[in-house]
């Protein structure tokens, strides 16, 4: 573009002189030119972004989406890796330190502290990839916590074999010959007079005559009538464990004498305070009674501990 020139005309000579513009007017023309051609490029740069999406950003925002989708997923398989890890926990607490008489692992030497938030779905792309490297490291300290508790629980097994088999660790009934879970460990409705009192014991429907086995090595400390539990044994496992088997139609065992877990020790009956055939049993620690359900680890697998506990809870009524 060529440069425009001025000029002026001039009465005394008669003639048109140029006019030089000053240095100020120069500095201000370039500079107010300058700040046009910025305005125009601003303006061309955000209705490009804005209205016209390139090639490049439409496969940025793609990957960005199944990124996101795949956070999701990763985030939903870690919440089913820790329900995993709870069950476990519960497990570990409730049968083998039960068993080992360990005290169980409190939720700070679990979780470390760490408390992961929840409701995902309402998360930001950043508080999501928080919440997902929060769930990553409590599940490392589940699972390094767990294995602390699996090797210190092996160190104890190793030192407790004859412990172990004096424990009470298994139904008196089998699976096979149990009619139902007839009432279970806690405040029940008493059968005679309609009043909620604790039950301290599980209570066994089955067929008059069905086998009662010993839950654990020991020695008869009683086999004989005992007004409401009728005709009841009671094993000493030593170790502080104590197990009654009462309303027994038959005894076959004897004060004194030693037996072994799943050694018979009687029948099904209903005899003293009972409304019909079934077992109660109990167990008691150093005079203490226990729920029985949490001696069970020998014989229950997790599906069928989680159908006693179920059971447990549900039975509202006793039968002795």
């Amino acid at each position: 573009m060529s440069k425009k020139i001025f000029y002026r005309y001039n009465k005394i000579t008669d003639s048109y002189e140029r006019v030089y513009p000053s240095r100020w007017n120069r500095v201000w023309s370039r500079t107010a030119n300058g700040l046009f051609i910025a305005m125009v490029v601003m303006v061309a740069a955000v209705t490009l972004y804005h209205f016209i999406e390139l090639p490049r950003e439409e496969m940025l925002r793609e990957e960005n989406r199944r990124l996101k989708t795949q956070l999701g997923v990763v985030n939903s398989r870690l919440d089913q890796a820790l329900k995993v890890m709870d069950a476990i926990a519960e497990r570990d607490n409730n049968f083998y330190r039960v068993m080992m008489q360990a005290p169980p692992l409190t939720a700070n030497q679990r979780y470390g502290g760490i408390s992961p938030s929840e409701a995902a779905a309402m998360m930001n792309d950043a508080d999501l990839v928080t919440n997902v490297t929060e769930k990553v490291d409590m599940l490392d300290r589940l699972v390094y916590a767990q294995i602390q508790s699996f090797d210190s629980l092996r160190v104890m097994a190793s030192q407790q074999t004859d412990r172990l088999r004096h424990i009470p660790s298994v139904q008196p009934i089998s699976q096979l010959d149990m009619k139902q879970l007839a009432s279970g460990y806690g405040v029940r409705v008493d059968p005679v007079y309609g009043t909620s009192r604790f039950h301290e014991g599980m209570d066994f429907a089955a067929q008059p005559g069905t086998r009662v086995n010993a839950t654990g090595d020991g020695t008869v400390i009683h086999a004989d009538w005992n007004s409401g539990y009728g005709n009841l044994v009671e094993v000493d496992h030593g170790y502080g464990y104590v197990t009654r088997y009462a309303h027994l139609s038959k005894m076959t065992v004897q004060k004194g004498q030693k037996v072994t877990r799943g050694e018979k020790v009687g029948e099904v009956g209903s005899t003293g305070k009972s409304t019909g055939p079934h077992l109660h049993y109990e167990v008691r620690y150093k005079g203490v009674h226990q729920p029985p359900y949490k001696y069970y680890f020998e014989d229950l697998s997790p599906e069928q501990y989680a159908a006693m506990i179920a059971a447990n809870d549900a039975a509202a009524h006793v039968m002795d």
